[in-house]
């Protein structure tokens, strides 16, 4: 089953070749087929530059410059419109998500034909690093409000790091999401309409290099839009969304 990841990147001159160069080398180490889809999202300093000469000693990497829409969901998304593999994997550019957590999830969804599997840093096992306190303040307020509005157990929806089969891609668009909202619409979705998934422990690190993108203050309403819509879909749709089998 070939793996696609896709990495969006806005600026990212300081973190990408450190984080492609260490994906890649713990992918031809694990001998899994697989392609590296970076999507530049009109970055203003000289990613593009180095994505090309990098392309130079990494067979598999491809890239893709998004020219607009821009923004973190919209680059996501113009990935997932062109990877090639039977599943995809989300990942950050800035080598905040392990490549070894990567594995692990790749090895499960083959081994458990699952349709998602999905990582958590607040399991056993999952750890975070350098985690600003206020943003994991809001992110386990938030987490624990989106399990208790849908009922359900996975406690870490606010990360972008999880891996989907190119079929549940499929299945879960329409995409809505423009910004960081997309990474709880997609792993909702797919849980309340019925696609099998996993957890594993995942570790996560802050950033070595740049700033972050996202904004707390301008993400809280799109958020909650995302939140609101998958909640009137699982009360009010009468499963016209569910998962059908081939």
């Amino acid at each position: 089953m070939k793996l696609s990841i896709v990495l969006p990147a806005y600026n990212e001159e300081g973190s990408i070749e450190e984080t492609l160069r260490t994906l890649y080398a713990k992918l031809q180490e694990e001998q899994i087929d697989h392609e590296i889809v970076v999507v530049n999202d009109n970055s203003k300093d000289n990613t593009l530059g180095l994505l090309t000469t990098i392309q130079e000693t990494i067979p598999t990497l491809v890239v893709h410059t998004n020219h607009g829409p821009n923004g973190f969901g919209y680059a996501i998304r113009y990935g997932l419109e062109r990877f090639q593999g039977d599943c995809v994997a989300i990942m950050m550019s800035d080598l905040s998500d392990d490549p070894a957590d990567l594995v692990a999830f790749y090895r499960k969804m083959v081994a458990e034909n699952l349709d998602c599997v999905f990582g958590s840093r607040f399991i056993r096992g999952g750890a975070t690093y350098d985690y600003p306190k206020h943003k994991y303040l809001i992110n386990r307020f938030a987490n624990t409000l989106i399990r208790l509005l849908l009922g359900m157990s996975y406690n870490d929806s606010t990360n972008a790091f999880k891996l989907y089969k190119k079929t549940t891609i499929s299945g879960l668009k329409p995409f809505l999401s423009a910004h960081f909202n997309l990474t709880i619409e997609l792993p909702l979705k797919a849980i309340i309409r019925g696609y099998s998934y996993g957890v594993l422990p995942n570790s996560w690190r802050n950033r070595k290099a740049g700033e972050s993108n996202l904004k707390i203050k301008e993400m809280g309403s799109r958020y909650l839009f995302i939140l609101l819509y998958v909640i009137i879909e699982k009360y009010l749709s009468r499963n016209d969304y569910l998962k059908r089998e081939a």
